[in-house]
């Protein structure tokens, strides 16, 4: 939730803050009446009419976020943003190729960073697992043409 009691002496009252497409959508909500403050009961009702506001900019925030997925999941030259191709150095000199994901997971709202090892699973089978977790974390259905985009941006080795 984006609303916030602000309290000093320039303002008092609720702030709603949003970027929605690119764009900052703030607004205030005073809990001055006469400039005076407003009593609870009063205040209770400036609350609700914030939070509905938050409510409805939030819903817009997540249409946008839908409408732009496909274009946030690729680099300018096709590649998929969050699975780099890496050769990684063990402990031991060994060299293996790998493909790492790290990006921020809207399932579980932490970063995810993790490998497939090629060596262990072959490229295909290891570009497949790195997609299949990237589209379980950014909520991609398999099913989807954004999916089937994904599987096909394998990056150069």
């Amino acid at each position: 939730m984006s609303v916030k009691l602000i309290d000093n002496d320039a303002f008092y009252g609720y702030r709603v803050r949003r970027t929605v497409d690119g764009k900052l959508f703030q607004e205030y909500f005073s809990l001055k009446k006469g400039g005076k403050r407003i009593g609870p009961r009063l205040m209770k009702g400036v609350e609700k009419v914030a939070i509905a506001r938050d409510e409805e900019l939030k819903l817009k925030q997540e249409r946008a976020k839908k409408r732009h997925r496909a274009e946030r999941c690729f680099r300018g030259d096709g590649t998929v943003r969050g699975i780099s191709y890496l050769v990684k150095t063990e402990k031991s000199g060994t060299k293996t190729p790998i493909f790492q994901i790290g990006i921020a997971s809207e399932l579980e709202s932490k970063i995810l960073c993790t490998s497939f090892s090629i060596n262990a699973h072959g490229k295909d089978e290891a570009w497949r697992m790195a997609v299949s977790t990237f589209a379980k974390h950014k909520q991609i259905g398999k099913n989807s043409k954004l999916y089937r985009e994904i599987m096909g941006a394998m990056p150069p080795m």
